[in-house]
């Protein structure tokens, strides 16, 4: 037996394949969206795969599992309680999927959806591991909050709570201690709130120290569950309804997305180009989602499901990389037009640092960070705070007398938030970037 860990850093996604010497078979738990590591996989092995098991409709990203079932006639296994609408067998408490020496067990374990699954490995009768998709994380546990609105069955957040309490500790508790647990999310995912950056744990290590697994009461664990969650991207309840579905081929899909040298007016521009090259010259009105850092969950958090949109980067590899971090969360459909791109009429002009700081009366200070940061306190007096996710929303509340200077925690953030500033506002608007430090 072979377990083989898939991590796609930008969404802290694990996908597992799991390899049979016995039958020369593979299963395949929770993929993303590109198939290409997977297949790489079973022909490095020249092995067969014959089952994807989807351990709930990921908000996140949109798996592959349709089109594997596609390619490679694998069986996708998924809850009853999915309502999947794509050609699947159920897989739920009591039912097992044998291939060689080894057996997948489902177990229920809702909390993080009605729907969610965890599965148990064994070996030759021993049990060695358990996926536990957004159930049980390293160090956390799954948030509870995003199937209020969203998927086959929806249930409240404080619901969904309790059922994690339950799932936790009268499912995955009674393992073996040293039961290998293997997540579908690292450090960095918004399905979490305080993962640790490990791949993989043991029962036994979690009971120790994971927080969601010590001696609460049932009331003090929801409380503390329900606490300080992070936000919800736009994109989240898309990506549950993609997965549902089963998403179309990826390649396919790419290929339709047009290239292009120019962009049609009141389409938005997502420029991915690091921050100095966007400030030098742009598009005019182009938001600057910088390819670094966590693109796709910004891509997912600015643009709404459905609203077109050009993809602009400084070179033929870098467009490839956008185009495919657009397409893991399923947002390649909505792409009008890709293009490299250099240079541009609109300019952004540095802050004058030393007048700031010695007068930041003098401007507007705009906080983009989320909720659950400003709501500690705020890095500059003053600031009004508007989550970038919401901003374009609500740009109306920026005072336009004085000047705008736009700031984050660490750059990222801010560079998106002063181009989407910079782009309706009719006053000069500031990028405070990395300097924001120094406060």
């Amino acid at each position: 037996m072979e377990i083989r860990q898939f991590e796609d850093k930008g969404l802290a996604h694990y996908s597992y394949a799991v390899y049979s010497e016995q039958a020369n078979e593979i299963i395949l738990v929770d993929p993303s969206r590109d198939v290409t590591p997977y297949l790489a996989f079973a022909a490095e092995k020249r092995a067969t795969i014959t089952g994807v098991i989807e351990t709930h409709p990921h908000a996140d990203f949109v798996s592959s599992h349709l089109e594997l079932h596609d390619t490679t006639g694998a069986t996708i296994y998924c809850s009853a309680l999915v309502g999947a609408a794509y050609p699947h067998t159920t897989f739920d408490d009591g039912q097992t999927i044998t291939t060689g020496e080894l057996t997948f067990k489902a177990l229920n374990t809702p909390g993080h959806s009605p729907d969610s699954i965890s599965i148990v490995l064994e070996e030759k009768g021993v049990v060695k591991a358990v996926f536990t998709g957004d159930t049980l994380f390293i160090g956390d546990c799954g948030r509870p909050d995003l199937r209020e609105k969203a998927g086959n069955l929806t249930a409240t957040r404080s619901d969904l709570a309790r059922q994690m309490y339950h799932s936790l500790r009268e499912k995955l508790m009674t393992l073996p201690d040293q039961t290998l647990v293997y997540p579908a999310h690292g450090a960095g995912t918004l399905c979490g709130k305080s993962l640790s950056a490990a791949n993989s744990s043991t029962i036994g290590a979690e009971k120790l120290t994971n927080w969601s697994l010590q001696d609460y009461t049932e009331d003090a664990f929801v409380a503390e569950l329900l606490s300080q969650q992070p936000y919800i991207p736009k994109y989240f309840p898309y990506d549950v309804d993609i997965n549902r579905k089963g998403a179309t081929a990826m390649v396919p899909a790419l290929e339709k997305v047009p290239a292009v040298t120019k962009a049609e007016e009141g389409i938005t521009i997502v420029d991915t180009r690091p921050a100095a090259l966007f400030k030098q010259g742009h598009l005019p009105k182009a938001i600057n989602l910088q390819l670094k850092g966590k693109f796709e969950t910004w891509l997912g958090s600015v643009i709404a499901p459905g609203e077109a949109f050009y993809l602009v980067a400084a070179d033929d590899a870098q467009l490839e990389e956008a185009l495919l971090k657009s397409a893991s969360i399923g947002y390649e459909s909505m792409v009008r037009g890709a293009m490299v791109y250099a240079g541009g009429t609109a300019t952004m002009d540095p802050l004058p640092l030393d007048t700031f700081k010695a007068h930041p009366e003098q401007f507007t200070i705009v906080d983009v960070r989320m909720d659950n940061e400003t709501q500690t306190g705020l890095l500059i007096p003053g600031a009004i705070t508007i989550p970038l996710d919401q901003l374009r929303e609500r740009l109306n509340e920026i005072p336009t007398a004085k000047p705008v200077v736009v700031h984050c925690a660490g750059g990222y953030r801010s560079a998106a938030g002063s181009s989407i500033v910079a782009a309706v506002l009719d006053t000069p608007v500031y990028d405070l970037g990395e300097d924001i430090k120094a406060f």
